[in-house]
This record gives structure tokens, C-alpha cells and sequence, in this order.
């Protein structure tokens, strides 16, 4: 590539810096003509301590193809990093922030007229963005430590790719990274990759012998680390450790040494942080216990050893519970290297890892994306409303890695259902407001539900409130053993947002809550400090209706509306309590509430009662076989109401039916004529004779084809009746002969009865067996020797002579043969058996005798 020369105006700024030497293939890059095929963009690959922060945004800043009134933006991870930045290039301009280099954060900001430079959070770059998506008056955007993967930071870079390929495509784009695997990134903003080698005084690397035991124990054998350190070596010391937890238990743990411990986390104020970034005093050894936010970004003067833990804190997404929780996981190759570099910034250095080289060796090469684990409801809505802005295709959005699908599902599904996408995903009104606001869509929605001004100031409190810590969550164990929870009830952290002192609340949450509630204020039209009223529990449920909780009928045991089930402490107050909204939920082996507030069951908000369903239920009394009636008033999988309510005749049907359908065998009254029915329209089916005038055949009357059909045939005798106990009294036969017709019912009763006469009286026919049996007492039979036929001869016939004591004796399909065979055999065992009856030689030509009537005893 082409170098070209910097101005002169700039081309000093990175004297002595590693970056200097590719500055200028960086301005070239950026100099050629811009096309959407051939955007003018570039990556710039330098580690910590090159000066790509610093030195780039100014050196483009004299760029020609810069506006007048352009403006170059820078996007930071972190709102430490975004001010240190500003701050850092101001000064090397000879300024203050706020003049020609700017800076804006969620908390604070220092911009104005004169600002050409301005460096902000990803997550205000993002809300500009979909305010402004043409970027009026932006010729250019950086987005540093882009390798971190910050879910914001991807969506950053996807909205500038997207706005580039289709309305403007002169946006500069630069992407700045501390590592250099770049080759996805190269082929997604089909860039060149610039690589800026850095300069590192030489680093000592130390392991530890034996990993720490368990994460608890990491607050110890850090203090004991620092100690050693303090002894052994010179220079401030930069530990790392996973969050303000531990910071506080450190901090406790080094009391009395001769050194500074300072705190460094993204809740500090904004001068307690500037102090920690200036040098210290003449003589002074600082221990300055950070989070992963000095991992990149900042330069803490004066570092010459890093202790490193090997922990970071990040948010994943349970989809389960569709909720984020931070988890305290095990820091990637690359974030090590990134921590250790921090003590090689200004002279040689050391790096102490509290873990062995085994260990080491296990560690993942990178962090994984957030966009992998993180919460997608705000993701999902920027690209829902970037669609319906810019007229996105169907087309994914340009990222480095497209998000899991289920996390993406649940997303759509919360946005649903607060409202914010229709059924088909498309951004609503409501959706767009929501977006406006800058808040979680929880938030937003619950922001957006308020009636009154009052109510309104006191969404925005909740929503700070919830955005931020929890200013009453426990503090560090002393030696009676762990903290008390605080009570869950939410009301108790507002009252402290109004003024109410409490000894163990943390004035600097505080602080940052009542900021960000002037600040949500604003948004919704109100005064900073205006007055706050109302019930929070109606508010809270417009934004968490699947987290309503209803009491499972022990104290502090509940079940959530999502179908989560989640606990209170028995001692809390609110533990009692019939039906809780749930802000706040702390996910461990199980959830346990946090933040709630009580809702009234008899007179729950609107926001909740748009969203409930009322329902008849009819069910069946498992005992009594009775059919029941209850009004049900649900939301999600929670019943708020219950009560019985007379039965309709229309659901009493529908429900008897259903159990006929689905239960045919033990509702039904399967008597032996109703069986014999199905039999013997089984054999006419076989036969495929239709009576005279039918033209349909004959219908299934098998039980499972009738238990599928019952709307057909069951349904005008079910009518009225309210019990299995009256429909199993239905005579089964009856209903269906006359579902049959006069004509088919004729045509069996002729061709297929019921009982064949005899000389001697009729035997009865039973159809179940695979050949037809007529069954009768031998007597019956005396005087004929032929074998009726059925259906014309079309079906055979077996005769059962049984005994007189109704037992089977023999079974033929020919009597006269067995009157001239069997018969002896039969007749001689009767004739013992049974000498009052007649047993003749010849019974076919002996005609029936009547049976002698019994006397009377007495």
C-alpha cells in the first residue's frame, strides 16, 4: 500500500510511539475513493502501550476527507477508558476535555461546539446510531479494542458495515485491536490489516507452584501474593481480580501495610478513578486492585508488577430462565498475556500468575464472544428497528459470529411479549419508544407504562435502581460468619433513592442510581428531581410479567409466572405474601428473589391484567365421575383465580366426548348385544352386500373407529347429561342401531340374527368368534339334523350343544353327521349325568320334549 505522509500538524503526536510507523499507511488507506463495494476502511492491529489510542483519532482528525464540521468518533469498551482517552488526547493537543477532543459516558460527558473528536461507550454509539442511521455530520468510526467481543462493540461494527454497503458508503471505518487474529475480521470489512509491532521492556513471568483450592480462596492467597511482592519487589503493583467482591476483601486483608491500595472497577467516581491514572507521590508504592478493566485500554503509571488471579466476571444467558447472571469464569490465554503486558508498559517488569503452568496450558486461546452467551433482548430490538429504519433485507447483519438461535428465539419472545415486535418480529411503536429510551426493554417497557408524571419519576428510579447494584446487597463476611441478606422488598431501596439514610447502604451505588434516574427523567420529558409516587409493583409488572410470582403455599416458596420455581429467605418480610412482582433474581443451585414487590390479587395493574387470560375449565371429579366447572384467571403458568361456576351445557357435552374419544373402554357401556353388534356389522363389511337402496358402505364399528368418530354418532344422546356415571348408563346397542338406519339394522336381523329357531326353541349367535356359534341345550335340537345357514350360506355356522347345565358338550358344523357319530359318546355321559332328561338314540327324528316342571317344595 501506498504511504502517505501525515500533516504536519499531527505528524509529531507519535513521536517515539511503536504506532508511528504505521500511521501513515493508516491515512492512506482511509485517503482512496470510498465505493460500497470498496468501503475506505481499515485494521489496525497494535498491542497495549503502542499508542493507537492516542495517536490515531487525532491523526485522522486532519484527514481531507474530514468535513469542517465532521467529526471523528472513537468507541470504548469501558467509561473509564472512553474519558481516560479524551482526557489523554486532549492534553497531548494542549487542552481540556471537552474543547476540541470530547468525551460522553452514561454518567458524565464533556462536549461542545467546538468538539471534532469525540470519544463515547459503545452502548451511547449504538443509541445514536439508531436515532441518526444515516451518522450526519460523522466521517469516521473507530472502534477500539474491538478483540474484546463485546456484544455492544459487534453490533457496532455489523450497523457501520451494513451503513456503508448501502447509504454511506464514504464512512470511514477503523477497527483497532490489541491482538492479531484478524483474518474473519479482514474478510468481513473486506479491510487491509495494518500491524504495528509495539515495544515491551523485558517481562519476567512467574507461575504458581500449586493452583488456588477453590474461587473463595482467591481473596487470601492474593493478599498473601501482594505481601510477598511488596518485600521482593520495587514499583507500583497492578492486581487483577474478578470483581469489587473481592477488591473489598483484599483491600481488608492488606490493612496496615506501608502502601496505597487503591480500587479501581467501572462504580468508582469519576475522580477516584483519575486519581488511580495519575502518577503516584515521590515515595509513595500504590497496589492498585483492578478488574478486567485495566486489562486493556488504560495505562496505570508507575506499574512494574502484575498479580494476576486468572478470574473474570462476565454476563451469561440462562435461556431457561431467561435471565443473565455474571459468572466468575477462568481468563483466556490471550487476557493473560494482555494482564501480564501491563507491568512491561515503561520499564522491565514482572508478572505473577497465581496458577501453574499445567493450568495454563488448559486455557482457552480466546474469551468467547458475548454475543455467544450474553442476553439478546437489546440486540434483537437495535436490529429489529435498524431493519424498519434503513430497510435492511432478510439478510443477516454482517458479524463476526451470528448469535445462537435459541437465545435469539427467547429474546423475540420477552420483546413479544412487553409488547415491542409483533407476532411476525417487526418492530412496533411501542418497540421504537422503547428503543429511544436507551434501557434494557424491561426497563423501557416499564418506563413506558406510567400514567402520571409521578409515576413516571418513579419508573425512572426503578429503572436506575435496576440498571445499577443494589445499593442493600450484603457486604463482606466478618468473622461472625456471612452477611444478613437484606430484605427483598424493593420499596425500602427507593426510599433510600428519596433521601433515607440506612448505615449499611453503599453511598456511591447510590450516588450513580440517582444520576441515572435524572438522567431517565430527562427522557421522559420530566425535570431532573421531579417528585416520585405510585405503586412500583404495577410498574414493575409491565416490564417482568414473567416474573410474577404466586406463593406455592410454604413461606417463601414460590413459582414464577415463566414457570420457574424461586425462593425467599422465611425471614423476609416479604416471604408471606400471596403474590410478588420479581425485579431482582440471584441464580445459584436455584433462584433465589432478590428485589420484589407485592401486588394486590384483587386489584392487580392494568399492565398485568392486559396480559392475564381468563378461562372456563371443565374437568372431570376423578372420584365421582362429575363433571366440574372452574373460572381460571391465568397468567403464564400461574392460576391468580379459581372458583367453580355452573356447569354449560355446550362444555359438559364437549368434555363428556372428549372422555368417550379418549377413554371409550371405561365410560362407555360395552354390553355383550353392543359387542355382538360390532361383530355382526364386521361380517357385513366382509361381505360387501349392500341392503336395498344403500349406496354408502358399511361403516367401521370397530371400537377404536368409533371411539375417533363419537362427534358423529354419540353426540345428540350426550346432550343433557352432566356425569360418566349418565353417559355409561346410555344402552350402547340402542344408539347404534340407529346410527345404522331402518335398512341395515333390517338387512342383520334377517340375514344375520341374533338367535337361530330350532325344533326345540331358539340359539343364541355369537358373532365374537372367528366362525359364527349358535349355542343351545342339546334338547333344542332334537328333531332336525341340517346346519342353518347365514347370509344366504355366505357365512358358516357351528352349532354348541350344550349341557342342561349350560356347559359346552360339542360343537359341529354338521349335526346330522354328529347325530350319527359323536352323539353316542355325548349321550351315554349325559344320560349318567343328567337320567331326568331325554337323551334319545336318534334325536333327529325324536321330537323335543318340554322340561317337566319342578315341584313345589312344601
Amino acid at each position: 500500500m501506498q504511504q502517505s505522509a501525515l500533516p504536519p500538524s499531527v505528524s509529531t503526536l507519535a513521536n517515539g510511539l511503536p504506532v508511528q510507523d504505521v500511521l501513515p499507511a493508516l491515512y492512506a488507506a482511509l485517503a482512496q475513493e470510498a465505493t460500497a463495494e470498496h468501503p475506505a476502511s481499515a485494521i489496525l492491529v497494535a498491542p497495549p502501550g503502542a499508542g493507537k489510542t492516542t495517536t490515531v483519532p487525532p491523526v485522522l482528525a486532519a484527514a481531507p476527507w474530514r468535513g469542517e464540521a465532521d467529526r471523528i468518533i472513537m468507541l470504548e469498551p469501558r467509561r473509564l477508558a472512553a474519558r481516560a482517552a479524551a482526557q489523554r488526547i486532549a492534553g497531548l493537543l494542549g487542552e481540556e476535555a471537552g474543547g476540541f477532543v470530547g468525551y460522553r459516558t452514561r454518567l458524565d460527558s464533556a462536549i461542545s461546539d467546538r468538539t471534532r473528536i469525540e470519544v463515547l461507550t459503545e452502548g451511547l454509539f449504538l443509541r445514536r446510531l439508531l436515532g441518526d442511521p444515516i451518522l450526519e455530520n460523522i466521517a469516521c468510526v473507530i472502534i477500539d479494542e474491538v478483540h474484546e467481543r463485546s456484544l455492544e462493540a459487534d453490533l457496532a461494527l455489523a450497523l457501520c458495515l451494513d451503513l456503508q454497503r448501502t447509504l454511506r458508503p464514504d464512512l470511514r471505518l477503523v477497527a483497532m485491536s490489541a491482538t492479531a487474529e484478524t483474518e474473519r475480521l479482514a474478510a468481513l470489512m473486506n479491510a487491509p490489516v495494518l500491524t504495528s509491532e509495539g515495544r515491551m521492556y523485558p517481562l519476567t513471568v512467574q507461575h504458581a507452584k500449586r493452583d488456588i483450592p477453590h474461587i473463595r480462596d482467591l481473596p487470601a492467597v492474593t493478599a498473601s501474593a501482594v505481601k510477598t511482592a511488596l518485600v521482593e519487589t520495587t514499583g507500583d503493583i497492578l492486581v487483577f481480580l474478578p470483581g469489587t467482591g473481592e477488591i473489598r476483601r483484599v483491600t481488608a486483608l492488606l490493612e496496615g501495610y506501608s502502601a496505597t491500595v487503591l480500587p479501581l472497577h467501572g462504580e468508582l467516581p469519576p475522580a477516584e478513578q483519575a486519581r488511580v491514572l495519575r502518577p503516584g507521590a515521590e515515595g509513595e508504592r500504590r497496589v492498585i486492585l483492578a478488574t478486567s478493566i485495566a486489562e486493556t485500554s488504560l495505562t496505570v503509571p508507575g506499574v512494574r508488577v502484575v498479580i494476576d488471579g486468572g478470574f473474570r466476571r462476565a454476563p451469561r444467558f440462562d435461556t431457561g430462565a431467561g435471565l443473565s447472571r455474571l459468572e466468575t469464569l477462568r481468563i483466556s490465554k490471550a487476557a493473560a498475556r494482555q494482564r501480564a503486558g501491563r507491568a512491561g508498559r515503561e520499564a522491565p517488569g514482572t508478572a505473577i500468575c497465581l496458577w501453574t503452568p499445567a493450568t495454563e496450558r488448559g486455557l482457552p486461546n480466546h474469551d468467547r464472544p458475548e454475543i455467544l452467551e450474553a442476553d439478546l433482548a437489546d440486540f434483537v430490538l437495535a436490529s429489529a428497528l435498524w431493519a424498519d429504519s434503513v430497510g435492511t433485507p432478510e439478510a443477516p447483519l454482517p458479524l463476526p459470529d451470528q448469535p445462537p438461535t435459541s437465545a435469539v428465539n427467547a429474546a423475540k419472545d420477552l420483546l413479544i411479549m412487553l409488547g415491542a415486535l409483533d407476532d411476525s418480529g417487526v418492530i412496533t411503536a411501542l418497540g421504537r419508544n422503547m428503543a429511544a429510551l436507551g434501557a434494557h426493554p424491561r426497563l423501557a417497557a416499564m418506563m413506558l407504562a406510567a400514567n402520571t408524571e409521578e409515576e413516571a419519576a418513579l419508573a425512572a428510579d426503578l429503572a436506575a435502581l435496576l440498571e445499577e447494584r443494589d445499593p442493600l446487597r450484603p457486604r463482606v463476611a466478618g468473622r461472625g460468619g456471612p452477611p444478613p441478606v437484606p430484605p427483598s422488598d424493593i420499596s425500602l431501596r427507593l426510599d433510600l433513592i428519596a433521601g433515607d439514610h440506612h448505615p449499611d447502604a453503599d453511598r456511591g451505588a447510590l450516588a450513580r442510581i440517582r444520576q441515572a434516574a435524572g438522567r431517565y427523567r430527562v427522557r421522559l420529558g420530566l425535570k431532573s428531581r421531579h417528585e416520585a409516587e405510585g405503586d412500583p409493583a404495577a410498574l414493575l409488572a409491565a416490564g417482568f410479567p414473567d416474573r410474577i410470582a404466586l406463593s406455592r403455599g410454604e413461606a417463601g416458596s414460590f413459582r414464577l409466572s415463566n414457570g420457574t420455581n424461586a425462593r425467599l429467605r422465611r425471614d423476609d418480610p416479604l416471604s408471606e405474601q400471596k403474590l410478588l412482582v420479581v425485579a431482582g433474581l440471584h441464580l445459584r443451585t436455584s433462584a433465589e428473589i432478590r428485589l420484589a414487590a407485592p401486588l394486590d390479587l384483587n386489584a392487580l395493574p392494568t399492565a398485568l391484567l392486559d396480559r392475564t387470560k381468563e378461562q372456563v375449565e371443565t374437568t372431570l371429579d376423578p372420584t365421582s365421575g362429575a363433571i366440574l366447572a372452574r373460572r381460571r384467571t391465568r397468567i403464564g403458568c400461574l392460576i391468580l383465580r379459581d372458583r367453580t361456576e355452573k356447569v354449560e351445557a355446550a362444555n359438559a357435552t364437549a368434555l363428556l366426548l372428549t372422555q368417550a374419544r379418549t377413554a371409550p373402554a371405561s365410560v362407555l357401556n360395552w354390553s355383550d348385544s353392543t359387542q355382538q353388534l360390532q361383530a355382526r356389522v364386521e361380517f357385513a363389511r366382509s361381505l360387501e352386500i349392500l341392503p336395498p337402496n344403500e349406496t354408502d358402505p358399511w361403516p367401521d364399528f370397530s371400537t377404536q373407529a368409533l371411539a375417533s368418530s363419537v362427534d358423529d354418532w354419540l353426540a345428540p344422546w350426550v346432550e343433557g347429561l352432566s356425569s360418566v356415571a349418565e353417559l355409561k348408563s346410555l344402552d350402547l346397542t340402542a344408539v347404534l342401531r340407529a346410527h345404522l338406519g331402518y335398512a341395515r339394522t333390517q338387512w342383520l336381523d334377517k340375514h344375520l340374527p341374533t338367535s337361530q329357531p330350532f325344533p326345540g326353541g331358539a340359539a343364541t349367535v355369537d358373532y365374537t368368534q372367528p366362525v359364527p356359534v349358535a349355542a343351545g341345550r342339546a334338547q333344542i335340537f332334537y328333531g332336525t339334523d341340517t346346519t342353518p345357514e347365514l347370509a344366504g350360506g355366505r357365512i358358516p355356522l357351528r352349532l354348541a350343544l350344550l349341557s342342561p347345565a349350560g356347559r359346552p358338550q360339542a360343537i359341529t358344523a354338521d349335526l346330522g353327521s354328529f347325530w350319527s357319530g359323536g352323539w353316542a359318546d355325548m349321550r351315554r355321559d349325559m344320560r349318567g349325568r343328567y337320567p331326568r332328561h331325554e337323551w334319545p338314540e336318534n334325536p333327529a327324528l325324536a321330537p323335543a320334549k318340554p322340561r317337566p316342571p319342578r315341584k313345589d317344595k312344601g
